[in-house]
């Protein structure tokens, strides 16, 4: 077992109460899966505000003031926590809907917080509902750590302390466990000659960044290596396909496509469009399966070359056919394969979602007959 791979409830402050947790709400099993677990914003603590200044319509203010002794309020059946806070310029209250006895315990009454949240006005009473706190200690470098990382969380989460703090808090005690031990999986050549951070570095600074810069280049390298293995796995499939799974050869090129290129295509293709044919042609003949995306603008002439395509196919005794994602595209290909198909004496056929019982089995026998040549579905 690697330090990444060790199960989320060894970790120091986790427990199996919090892992079953974490596991069910956030799919966090391992201490890489917490590691994995991005911010999604971050708090430039640096730019603290007055109280009296805040931007209320913000989705995120910092202040710093005085924590007052917090009181319980019911309301009903519904019960708060609620907390003064209070700098040189005046208060707002903060307040809690959920986890209060575990809030209450662990606030610090008459100690100086920094205070992060989305300021709420109700009844033109001003609030922080559910804020992230951060207490002050004594001789604290109020410039250390300035961009704060935001987490996403759950209700559920919250009421056990894992709010966006508390993820925060479990993060850089994984970060700790793991110092040093986060081994590298990108080649060497590639972190150096495109000048990445290292994984240990790159986990660093995309959850506890040293500045914007070191931040944007920990989100690039990691957005690189999800780029980088997501193209080795197509690549291995490409790879295992070639070798296991065996295609049909379509060996002949024959009467049916030689006679529509030559005599019935309504217009001319453009070179684009030859290369594509001659590629897909080369597919078609070597005996492999074939996976190919054909790109281009409507009106590019994708579809006269699927239509090409079925017609080496049904050169070499096979019937074709076309599926497309909608009832509508599927009637819009059948009217013009139609059209295309009858120049050269093809039969094209339409299944689609509106297709009765009756005619579905009319389908199914003219295909069996081999009376189809081609279906569009």
């Amino acid at each position: 077992m690697t330090p990444l791979s060790t199960p989320i409830e060894y970790l120091k402050g986790v427990g199996p109460a919090k892992a079953t947790l974490l596991q069910r709400e956030l799919s966090v099993f391992t201490i890489e899966d917490l590691l994995l677990h991005y911010p999604f914003r971050y708090v430039d603590r640096s730019s603290l505000s007055r109280i009296s200044q805040m931007d209320l319509n913000a989705p995120f203010v910092v202040v710093k003031g005085i924590l007052h002794p917090p009181q319980s309020v019911a309301t009903g059946r519904t019960s708060r926590l609620s907390a003064q806070l209070s700098d040189e310029s005046g208060s707002i209250e903060l307040v809690w809907f959920q986890g209060i006895k575990w809030i209450k315990d662990t606030l610090k009454p008459g100690n100086e917080y920094i205070v992060m949240g989305r300021p709420n006005i109700f009844n033109g009473h001003i609030s922080i509902p559910h804020p992230d706190l951060e207490l002050v200690k004594e001789g604290q470098n109020s410039q250390s750590h300035n961009f704060i990382p935001v987490y996403s969380s759950t209700e559920k989460l919250k009421a056990k302390g894992l709010n966006s703090k508390g993820l925060s808090k479990l993060i850089e005690t994984a970060l700790q466990a793991t110092s040093q031990s986060i081994p590298e999986v990108l080649p060497d050549r590639i972190v150096q000659g495109y000048h990445l951070p290292s994984r240990q570095q790159a986990f660093q600074q995309i959850h506890f960044p040293d500045t914007p810069n070191a931040m944007q280049l920990a989100v690039q390298r990691m957005k690189f290596e999800e780029l980088f293995f997501l193209q080795l796995d197509f690549q291995y499939a490409k790879f295992q396909r070639r070798i296991k799974s065996q295609g049909h050869i379509f060996s002949t090129i024959g009467d049916h496509f030689n006679r529509f290129y030559k005599e019935k295509l309504p217009f001319e293709l453009t070179g684009a469009q030859k290369r594509v044919v001659r590629e897909i042609r080369l597919d078609m003949k070597n005996g492999h399966q074939m996976n190919r995306l054909l790109q281009g603008d409507v009106g590019s002439g994708k579809t006269i070359v699927a239509f090409m395509t079925m017609l080496i196919a049904i050169d070499n005794g096979y019937q074709a056919c076309i599926m497309a994602p909608t009832e509508i595209l599927a009637t819009q290909h059948y009217e013009t394969i139609s059209t295309l198909a009858g120049k050269i004496g093809l039969n094209v056929a339409l299944l689609t979602g509106s297709t009765t019982k009756k005619q579905r089995e009319n389908l199914h026998t003219a295909l069996r007959a081999g009376d189809i040549d081609i279906l569009i579905g």
